[in-house]
């Protein structure tokens, strides 16, 4: 498959990352971080990953199927976290992350 083929995910990817970036960096300005440390831990964790996979399918590497199966199993963990949380910076990561899990599923090919 192309590099040209795995944009729409690769842009998936970049745009998850950039929202885990930006939910955590905000849930850490929160009066009870302690309260939100699962979901900063797990924006770190998705925002890695979501490089990761940009980075993989963008220079075509054999193991890029690999890191999108993995990247989704992480994004729909992070969606899950995030949607439990009324923030309008959490709401806006959990739909990058459901976004981003479908494009990588479909990357892939694993069946949700």
């Amino acid at each position: 498959m192309a590099h040209r083929e795995y944009q729409s995910c690769i842009e998936a990817c970049v745009r998850c990352a950039q929202e885990c970036e930006h939910c955590a960096t905000a849930c850490l300005s929160e009066p009870d971080v302690k309260l939100m440390a699962a979901c900063i831990r797990l924006d770190k964790d998705c925002a890695a990953v979501c490089w990761l996979a940009a980075a993989f399918m963008s220079r075509r590497s054999e193991f890029d199927t690999d890191v999108c199966r993995l990247c989704a199993a992480v994004c729909d963990a992070c969606g899950t976290e995030c949607e439990k949380h009324s923030h309008d910076y959490c709401r806006r990561c959990a739909e990058a992350c459901r976004r981003c899990a479908e494009e990588c599923r479909n990357v892939a090919g694993v069946a949700a």
